[in-house]
């Protein structure tokens, strides 16, 4: 017998979760050790940066938070000890039916950030979770977990986004995706930007402290910046709503940045240990994802039952600096070595292994940054862009031919990065005419960064002309895109607001597109 479920307005929810919970929910949490425990600095309230859930299974997730009083000193106004922060999950959002409860200790070394790992959940039900520092209680979060099996009339309801700084533009696009009837959330990168945020909050026009405007160089400085961006009420409302997996990109670290290495300062060892450091700290991942040893694991696999597997990858951490050149570059045969690659070796069999077993109807691949091949000049040359899978053709070769050896059914990839929309047929050979489509790619533009201005559709339209497998293009919209995945087509919605110059900006569909089961490519419907 499984556990009923429970239904919750989503708009009484999202109000719920903005607040302080009520006297009648703290009386509700038993007392424990953590009033014993020292208060932060000022007596303020500690879950400042809200709460979220990520990584689901079957039977579990990862639920989130950190005790930060005060978000841009050193130590976030936290006494430097280790302290214990109670934690419940429900089948209400009300808490009268609690199925699990425990106490974990916030670290000082992991900024009193807080990732429990919660199992023995029913799969496929909604759950309603919330912590507790001393007397303070966070506000609710919601999550789910995925089913084991997933039968004819089956479906899964995603978003995924990306590139979200801070100073370009308000999250209304998040407030948006927070009303979404959605059972996950993928976010591919670029979840905080590297630089120092202008003085006057750039396109929010909100001032900020002088300490955030030189750029994170140490590991305070970067959880300064990951406590600015949790701190936008929108974006918590997202997190607090779904479940989330979140892969990184570049400017987690440094712009365009390969491994341990940047086109600008060599050897960045250093800052992108910091950076990992921030990152996991502020995101509910699992404890692969914990910088240790050789450093993050954060490739991962979920199963949505038969009906889809998602394999989100690490397109940073591992790859060979670009042989042809940084960025915009000819093409040469030096990336086609078999030694170049883009996930490294050991992800890359993971990624294979993963497709050769899986038994899903559809395979979805969370990429950070774009696999189809943009052509820049056409027949004048082979100028393409190298901080994406064009600067590593032999790769993006062997992931086609692991597709094809594994006979996946239904391979699709959800890419981010570029600030712009593309809808890709990915051929079985790019540098050969007239191979057949094997995958489609969808592209999801920036949440806010580049603003409002129209930046790269002048820069990029000219170019579509000499790549007949783009099917769509549009670079100046921002946004994200909603995905319902059942038996018979995946259907992309590119939800877009029309300015991130206001938090309540309207929101709209632009444009849709299916691809049928069995039928790789796009069509516009």
């Amino acid at each position: 017998m499984t556990p009923p479920r429970a239904d919750l307005d989503r708009r009484k929810f999202l109000g719920a979760v903005g607040g302080v919970a009520s006297l009648a929910a703290l009386a509700q949490l038993p007392v424990g050790p953590a009033n014993a425990t020292p208060r932060p600095a000022g007596g303020n309230y500690p879950f400042t940066l809200g709460v979220a859930s990520g990584d689901p299974t079957s039977t579990g997730v990862v639920l989130w938070t950190r005790l930060v009083p005060d978000k841009f000193v050193p130590g976030g106004g936290m006494p430097a000890t280790k302290v214990p922060v109670e934690w419940q999950v429900a089948l209400d959002a009300g808490f009268r039916r609690v199925v699990r409860t425990g106490t974990t200790w916030a670290l000082p070394e992991l900024a009193h950030s807080v990732h429990v790992e919660v199992e023995g959940l029913a799969p496929d039900h909604e759950w309603f979770y919330r912590f507790r520092y001393r007397s303070d209680v966070s506000p609710t979060g919601r999550t789910r977990t995925a089913p084991v099996r997933t039968g004819r009339n089956a479906a899964v309801k995603f978003a995924f986004a990306s590139c979200q700084e801070w100073s370009s533009g308000y999250y209304s696009a998040l407030r948006h995706l927070a009303e979404e009837d959605l059972d996950l959330v993928l976010h591919l990168g670029d979840y905080v930007y590297e630089g120092g945020i202008p003085s006057d909050g750039g396109y929010r026009k909100t001032p900020v402290p002088a300490v955030l405007q030189a750029a994170p160089r140490d590991v305070d400085r970067w959880r300064m910046q990951y406590a600015l961006y949790k701190s936008d009420p929108d974006l918590q409302a997202a997190h607090a709503r779904f479940p989330w997996m979140v892969t990184w990109d570049d400017h987690e670290v440094q712009n365009d940045y390969a491994n341990t290495q940047s086109q600008y300062e060599g050897d960045i060892s250093a800052l992108r240990a910091a950076a990992y450091q921030a990152w996991y700290e502020h995101q509910p991942v699992r404890r692969p994802a914990r910088p240790a040893g050789e450093g993050p694991r954060i490739y991962r696999r979920l199963q949505w039952g038969d009906l889809a597997q998602f394999d989100v990858v690490d397109g940073r951490q591992y790859r060979s600096v670009p042989p042809c050149g940084w960025g915009e570059a000819d093409a040469c045969e030096d990336a086609y070595d078999p030694s170049i690659t883009m996930l490294g070796r050991t992800q890359e069999q993971w990624l294979y292994d993963g497709l050769q077993r899986s038994r899903a109807q559809w395979d979805v691949l969370a990429s950070n940054v774009m696999l189809g091949r943009l052509d820049h000049d056409g027949a004048a040359g082979d100028l393409l862009w190298h901080d994406a899978w064009d600067g590593f053709p032999g790769a993006r070769q062997r992931l086609i031919e692991a597709w094809k050896q594994a006979e996946t059914r239904n391979p699709v990839v959800v890419t981010g990065d570029w600030h712009s929309t593309f809808v890709n047929d990915i051929h079985a050979d790019f540098d050969r005419e007239g191979t057949p489509v094997v995958a489609t790619e969808f592209v999801g533009t920036s949440l806010t960064s580049n603003g409002d201005g129209e930046v790269y559709g002048p820069y990029y339209g000219p170019m579509i002309k000499y790549n007949p497998h783009i099917k769509f293009f549009d670079g100046d919209r921002r946004g994200y895109v909603r995905c319902t995945i059942d038996r018979s087509e995946f259907r992309t919605d590119l939800r877009m607001v029309t300015t991130v110059s206001r938090a309540d900006a309207p929101q709209y569909t632009y444009a849709s597109f299916v691809v049928e089961d069995g039928r790789p490519g796009a069509v516009k419907v």
